[in-house]
C-alpha cells in the first residue's frame, strides 16, 4: 500500500531550465497573446454577449462581463506565475505534475483533453451552423431528411461540414507551428478589425434609452424582468456571470506553449495578461452597443449582431459582420484545437500515457501522431453531437484544472525544498500554537511552516466545497431557516481564519518573472469561484465527466502507472543506491527533501 501511495505521489523534478526542447521554439509575444486572444474571443463574442442580456442580465450584461473577466484574470494570474516556474509544454497538467504529485497531473491532464477536445468540437459546430443559418439552412434540412439520426443523446444529424473542417485544421497544425500560428495571427486581425467596425457602427446607433425602458413600457406577452439597466436584479446579473465566465475560457492554451515559446518565462505571463485585458475590453464594448442599439428583450440569442443590424436597416454591416464572424470562429478553432496534441505530448513523454503519441516530427518539429488523432476525436464529436449537447460538456474540466492550479499557487508560495536531511525540528503544542500565527516571526518556510499551510489549504478546499453546496439553496440561508444561516456564518468565518493563518505564514522568496500579487487572497478566491461555478453544472454534466474519468484511470492504472518515466527513474536510483550499499561505498551528498525531516516531539 505504500508503494502504492509513493507512485501516486511522486513529484516530476523541475528540471526545465537549461533543458533543450525537441520542439521549435518560434512563438513571440505577439504570437502568443494573438493566440489567447483568437482562442478565446470567437463564438462568445457573436454569441454570448446577446444570449446573456436577453436570457439572463439585460444591459447590465456589462457588469456580468465585468465580473467574470475578474474571476478569469485571478485564473490567469496563477497560469501565468506556473508558466514562470514551469515554462513546458502541458498546461496545468505539468504544474500539478511539478507541485502535487503524478495522480492529480494525470487527472488533470485527462480532463484538459476532455475541455480541448470539446471546445474544438463546439465551435465547429457553431460555425456550421452560423453558416447554415447564412444560407437560409438548406444544410441541415437536407441532411435531416436523408441522414436522420434517433437517438436522444446524439445530433439530429451528422456534421459532415463540422467533421471535415477540424480535420483540414489539425492537418494544418500537424503541418507546422509557425505557419499555423501565422494563420491564427491573420484570423485575430480580422476579427479585431470586424468588432472595431461593430464599435463604431453601434456607437452610431446608440440610444440611451434602450438602457432606462421602464416596465410598463415592455410590450405585453413579453417577459423582460423589471425594466431599466439591471431588469433581472443581483441574481440576473451573477447569473450572466457565471455565463460570461465560460466566455473567457480558452487564455489557458497560451501556458502550454512554454516548449515553441521564446523567452517563456517572460513572454507568457505577459500574453495570458494582454491577451484578457484585450478580451474583456472586447467584450464590454460589444455588450454595451448591442443593448444600446436595440432593447434587450428583444435580441436574438443565437444571432444577435446580423438581426440588430437587419432591423436597424444597416444591411451592408450585417454581412461585414457574418464574414468577420466566421473567420473569427477560425480562429477561435485554431485555438482551441492548438494545446490539444500538446497536453497529449507532454503526458506520453512523462510515460503516462502511450508513447507512440510523443513523437515529434523531424520535418515538422510538430507531435503529428497525436496532433491527428487528437483532431480526428474532435471531428467525431463534432460529427455526431450538436452545439448544445457539447457546451455542456466543456466546462466542468476547465473549472477543475483552474482549481487545481490555484491550489497548486498555494503549495508553491509556502512550500520549503532546502530543508537539511537529519534536521531536527521540535515540535510541541506551545510551538504549533506559536507558528499557527507565526508569533516567532519566522522569515522563512520550514518543516512546521509547511506542514501548517498546506494543512490550511485542505481544509480551505473542504470548506469551499461545503459553502458552495449550501449556495445550492441561497433562499434558505436567511432568518427564516436558523440552522442553515449559523452553518453558513460559521462556515464563511472559518474560511477567512483560514486565510488570515495562511497570510501568516512565511513564504518561499524564490525570485520568478511574474508572482500572483495579494496571495492568499487572490489563489484562495479563485478556489471559491471555480468550484461554485462547477455546483452550477447539472447532472448529465457529472456523470459524462465521471465516465471519462474512469476510463482515463483504466488507462493510468493499466498502463501510466507502469511506464512512468518519473517512477522508473526512481527505480533506477534505488537500484544504484542498493548496489552502494552492498559495496559500502561511502556516502554520497545527495539533493535535500524536507520529507525526510526528522520530527522530535516533545510532551
Amino acid at each position: 500500500m505504500n508503494k502504492l501511495w509513493n507512485a501516486l505521489t511522486r513529484r516530476k523534478r523541475n528540471d526545465s531550465d537549461g533543458e533543450e526542447s525537441k520542439l521549435a521554439r518560434v512563438l513571440n509575444l505577439v504570437d502568443l497573446t494573438a493566440l489567447g486572444v483568437g482562442s478565446t474571443l470567437g463564438l462568445g463574442v457573436y454569441i454570448l454577449a446577446g444570449s446573456v442580456a436577453y436570457e439572463q442580465a439585460g444591459p447590465a450584461v456589462t457588469i456580468s462581463f465585468a465580473i467574470a473577466a475578474i474571476a478569469s484574470a485571478i485564473a490567469g494570474f496563477c497560469y501565468a506565475e506556473f508558466a514562470a516556474r514551469v515554462p513546458k509544454a502541458g498546461s496545468a497538467y505539468v504544474y500539478s505534475y511539478v507541485s502535487v504529485g503524478e495522480f492529480v497531473a494525470f487527472t488533470i491532464g485527462w480532463n484538459l483533453i476532455l475541455e480541448y477536445v470539446i471546445g474544438t468540437s463546439s465551435v465547429a459546430r457553431g460555425m456550421s451552423g452560423y453558416i447554415d443559418a447564412l444560407i437560409n439552412n438548406t444544410m441541415s434540412r437536407s441532411l435531416k431528411e436523408s441522414m436522420p439520426i434517433n437517438v436522444n443523446f446524439l445530433a439530429d444529424y451528422p456534421d459532415f461540414f463540422s467533421f471535415f473542417i477540424v480535420l483540414v485544421i489539425s492537418t494544418l497544425l500537424a503541418f507546422g507551428v509557425k505557419e499555423s500560428t501565422l494563420m491564427n495571427n491573420i484570423f485575430t486581425g480580422v476579427n479585431l478589425i470586424v468588432i472595431s467596425i461593430v464599435l463604431v457602427a453601434g456607437i452610431i446607433n446608440a440610444d440611451i434609452k434602450n438602457w432606462q425602458i421602464q416596465k410598463e413600457d415592455i410590450p405585453e406577452g413579453i417577459s423582460a424582468g423589471e425594466g431599466g439597466f439591471m431588469p433581472y436584479g443581483v441574481a440576473g446579473i451573477m447569473a450572466g456571470a457565471a455565463k460570461c465566465f465560460y466566455g473567457f475560457v480558452g487564455f489557458d492554451c497560451v501556458a502550454t506553449t512554454g516548449e515553441e515559446a521564446k523567452n517563456p518565462q517572460k513572454n507568457i505571463p505577459l500574453a495570458i495578461v494582454i491577451s484578457l485585458i484585450i478580451i474583456f475590453l472586447a467584450y464590454f464594448g460589444i455588450s454595451a452597443v448591442l443593448t444600446l442599439m436595440w432593447p434587450y428583450y428583444l435580441q436574438d440569442p443565437e444571432a444577435p449582431f446580423p438581426h440588430v443590424f437587419n432591423e436597424i436597416g444597416w444591411h451592408e454591416v450585417k454581412w461585414i459582420v457574418s464574414i468577420g464572424a466566421i473567420f473569427a470562429l477560425c480562429t477561435s478553432l485554431l485555438g482551441a484545437m492548438f494545446p490539444l496534441p500538446r497536453v497529449l505530448y507532454a503526458m506520453s513523454n512523462d510515460g503516462i500515457l502511450y508513447k507512440t503519441l510523443k513523437r515529434v516530427n523531424s520535418k515538422t518539429q510538430t507531435p503529428v501522431i497525436a496532433t491527428l488523432l487528437s483532431g480526428l476525436l474532435a471531428a467525431i464529436m463534432a460529427l455526431m453531437f450538436n452545439l448544445n449537447q457539447l457546451i455542456d460538456m466543456m466546462s466542468i474540466g476547465t473549472l477543475l484544472a483552474y482549481t487545481i492550479v490555484a491550489i497548486c499557487v498555494l503549495v508553491l508560495r509556502y512550500q520549503d525544498d532546502g530543508l537539511i536531511i537529519g534536521k531536527e525540528v521540535e515540535i510541541g503544542t506551545p510551538r504549533i500554537l506559536k507558528q499557527i500565527f507565526n508569533l516567532n516571526f519566522i522569515k522563512k518556510p520550514d518543516s512546521l511552516s509547511s506542514s501548517i499551510s498546506k494543512l490550511g489549504i485542505v481544509v480551505y478546499s473542504l470548506l469551499c466545497i461545503v459553502l458552495c453546496a449550501l449556495l445550492l439553496s441561497p433562499t434558505m440561508i436567511t432568518p427564516e431557516y436558523p440552522f442553515y444561516l449559523t452553518v453558513t456564518v460559521v462556515v464563511v468565518a472559518t474560511m477567512i481564519l483560514v486565510i488570515c493563518v495562511l497570510a501568516r505564514q512565511p513564504a518561499s522568496d524564490v525570485k520568478l518573472s511574474f508572482k500572483v500579487p495579494m496571495v492568499p487572497l487572490l489563489p484562495s478566491l479563485s478556489i471559491f469561484i471555480n468550484l461554485y461555478l462547477m455546483f452550477q453544472l447539472d447532472l448529465n454534466t457529472w456523470i459524462r465527466f465521471g465516465a471519462w474519468v474512469i476510463i482515463g484511470y483504466i488507462i493510468y492504472f493499466t498502463y501510466g502507472i507502469r511506464h512512468s518515466t518519473e517512477g522508473n527513474l526512481r527505480s533506477a536510483e534505488s537500484r544504484r543506491d542498493s548496489t552502494f550499499d552492498k559495496k559500502k561505498a561511502p556516502v554520497m551528498p545527495i539533493e535535500p527533501n524536507f520529507m525526510k525531516d526528522r520530527y522530535v516531539i516533545k510532551s
